[in-house]
Formats: structure tokens, C-alpha cells, sequence
């Protein structure tokens, strides 16, 4: 019997379970009452009607902590046990019969007893020192000028305090436990938030990496553009003076086998042409020359010193620049067309000389 009504108590009042007993999807029961109460607690905003919350809301099971989702009937719309409660009274008719037929059981022997009278027991309660005593304690002993109550009365009240306040600890706890839920859901949400901008700001910087590629590669090409254009200039005027020595060395392979000659009238008429082209051949005035200086490349000399420092004062913005950020964007788009037509501001390149003005004059 003892087991058996171990398995009839409510987990919230502590008591044989009180008609309508309910039973939650979990399959775990309650009184009507105390699921009320756990119900009220856990939705102290929904509106009542008679003391009874009566529209949905949800609480969990305060055995298993199983969440009871309830419709528009509230507690009311729970289904009753019928099997509990036929059990109940069974278990009751049984329990009266048991007493009815059985004399009294002794006293046992672990029931408190007053430890200034042993022989008393515990039945009232010291309401001035909150504590338990007895009868002899409240006539002749230490409480006989406090204010004492009976000991099922104070008992009754203390354990409906009890009940309310673990009604409230649950409620306390489903609160703490939504507070708990939206933390998590702030932190998911940080970290999303956290990923997309970083993806924004690499993105930002990718746009930046390609503006400079472009800028260096179109920079490149106009200095590669000159040095192909100086080196086709010398590598003409290089063809040019191999020309003329080769041609000079003719002459002069034709002059030693001149000087060889034995006979004097044949010397004679090849000398005199001869003399005529190592003249013409010695004259290299219509041959160009270099200018000096021509080599040199340092007129495309780039300063990056203001990008330099524009790029170490990269940071994010605030609300309020946005429009001023547009507004530079659009300036900037503009800068780069003009930029595109007549080349880098920071870049000292003058446009390349004409071919005459390379070369210098005929010596």
C-alpha cells in the first residue's frame, strides 16, 4: 500500500492527487489545480477568467520537463485520467477499511519527541521562535510566553507556502530558461553577423587589390612602351655603323692587296679610286648619333606617398558618411575616367619625343 500510494502523489501539492486528475502528453499526471498553477506561474500575461487561465500557452512537466503545448481551452482542454482516479478511490476505500478493522498503530519509535520532556511529543509550533514543541514547553517551559499555533495548522500553511514557492521556482526557471534561448540566439546571430561583414570587408579590399593591378599593369606597359621604342632606335643605328665597318673593311682588304701590286701603271689606276672611297669611307657624318642621356628612364618616377597614407588611414565608417562615402564614390569613378584618358597623377611620364628629336644631329 505504501508503494502504491508513493505512485498516487502529485510532484506539485505533495498530496494524493485531487479530482479532476489530468494527464500531460509525457504521460505523466497532476491535480487540475495544481497544473493550473504551474500553467498560471509560467504565463502570468494571459488573460483568466474565474482564477483559470482558459486561452493556449504551454508550461513544462515539473517531473520530466517535457514541454506541454496547450490549445485555446487551456488547462481544461488536458484529458482527464480516469484510470488514476478510479485507483484513487479504490486505494481510499481500502485505506478506511484498513483502519476501521485494524486497532490503532503504536507510536513509532522514530516519531519526534520533545528533548526537555521526553516523554512529550511535538504537537504544537513556537510561532515567537519558530521552531516545534511541545505542550509541557508552552505551560511550565521556555515557550510559555510565545505565541504557539497548532502544529497541523502551521504545517498546512508551510506547505502550501512551499508549494507556491517551488510553483514559482519553476516559473522562475522557464524564465531564465527563454532568457538562456535568446542569449544563444544573440550569439548566433553575432557570428553570422560577424561572418557577412568580413566577407563585405575582404570583398572591399579585393576591389581595392584589382584598381592597383590595373593601375600597374596600364604604368608597366607605357614604360615598356618607350624602352621598345629606344631599343629598336639603337638596335637600326647598331645595324647602320655594322654596315658601314663592313664596308670599310673591304676597303681596307682591297688597299692591302693594292699595295701588293708589282706593277706600277696597274697600281696606279687602282689607287686613285681606290684613295676616292677610302675618303668617302672616312667620313661618317651621315652616320646618327646617341644623345646623351637617351638611355635614361628616370622620368617615370612614380610618388605614392598621399595613396600611401590614404591607405593607412583605411577604417570603417559611421551612419553619417554613408551619403558623403557615395557622393566620393561617384567623384572617384569620375577621377578614374580622366585618370584613364591622361594617365596617373602621381606618375612624372612625359609623352615619348619624336623620333627626330631622338637622334641626334648629323656631325
Amino acid at each position: 500500500m505504501d508503494d502504491l500510494e508513493k505512485q498516487l502523489i502529485c510532484p506539485i501539492c505533495l498530496e494524493i492527487f485531487s479530482k479532476p486528475v489530468v494527464i500531460l502528453p509525457c504521460q505523466h499526471n497532476l491535480c487540475r489545480k495544481c497544473a493550473n498553477d504551474v500553467f498560471q506561474a509560467s504565463n502570468p500575461y494571459l488573460p483568466t477568467r474565474g482564477g483559470s487561465l482558459t486561452s493556449g500557452g504551454r508550461f513544462r512537466c515539473p517531473s520530466c520537463r517535457h514541454e506541454v503545448v496547450l490549445d485555446r481551452h487551456g488547462v481544461y482542454g488536458l484529458q482527464r485520467n480516469l484510470l488514476v482516479e478510479n485507483i484513487i478511490d479504490m486505494y481510499k476505500q481500502q485505506s478506511t477499511s484498513s483502519s476501521s478493522s485494524q486497532p490503532a498503530p503504536e507510536t513509532k519509535p522514530d516519531q519526534p519527541m520533545c528533548e526537555v520532556h521526553e516523554d512529550e511529543k511535538i504537537n504544537i509550533y513556537c510561532v515567537t521562535c519558530s521552531t516545534p514543541t511541545c505542550s509541557m514547553c508552552k505551560v511550565f517551559g521556555a515557550h510559555k510566553d510565545c505565541e504557539v499555533a497548532p502544529l497541523t495548522n502551521v504545517y498546512q500553511n508551510q506547505k502550501t507556502e512551499l508549494t507556491d514557492r517551488i510553483a514559482m521556482m519553476v516559473s522562475n526557471n522557464e524564465r531564465i530558461q527563454g532568457v538562456i534561448s535568446q542569449l544563444e540566439e544573440t550569439c548566433r546571430i553575432i557570428e553570422e553577423n560577424s561572418r557577412r561583414q568580413k566577407s563585405q570587408v575582404c570583398e572591399k579590399f579585393d576591389q581595392l587589390y584589382a584598381i592597383m593591378e590595373d593601375r600597374k599593369r596600364e604604368m608597366t606597359l607605357q614604360v615598356s612602351a618607350e624602352q621598345e621604342e629606344k631599343l629598336n632606335y639603337i638596335q637600326g643605328l647598331k645595324r647602320k655603323y655594322n654596315e658601314h665597318l663592313e664596308s670599310m673593311s673591304k676597303i681596307v682588304e682591297t688597299g692591302i692587296q693594292t699595295m701588293e701590286e708589282p706593277e706600277m701603271a696597274v697600281f696606279l689606276q687602282t689607287a686613285r679610286p681606290l684613295l676616292k672611297k677610302i675618303g668617302e669611307a672616312s667620313n661618317t657624318s651621315h652616320l646618327e648619333k646617341v644623345e646623351r642621356g637617351y638611355e635614361n628612364m628616370d622620368h617615370y618616377t612614380a610618388n605614392f606617398l598621399k595613396q600611401r597614407k590614404a591607405l593607412r588611414s583605411i577604417d570603417f565608417i559611421v551612419e553619417d558618411d554613408e551619403e558623403d562615402e557615395e557622393q566620393e564614390e561617384e567623384e572617384d569613378a569620375g577621377t578614374e575616367e580622366e585618370q584613364a584618358e591622361g594617365g596617373a597623377s602621381d606618375l612624372v611620364a612625359p609623352p615619348l619625343p619624336a623620333q627626330s628629336s631622338l637622334k641626334a644631329t648629323s656631325s
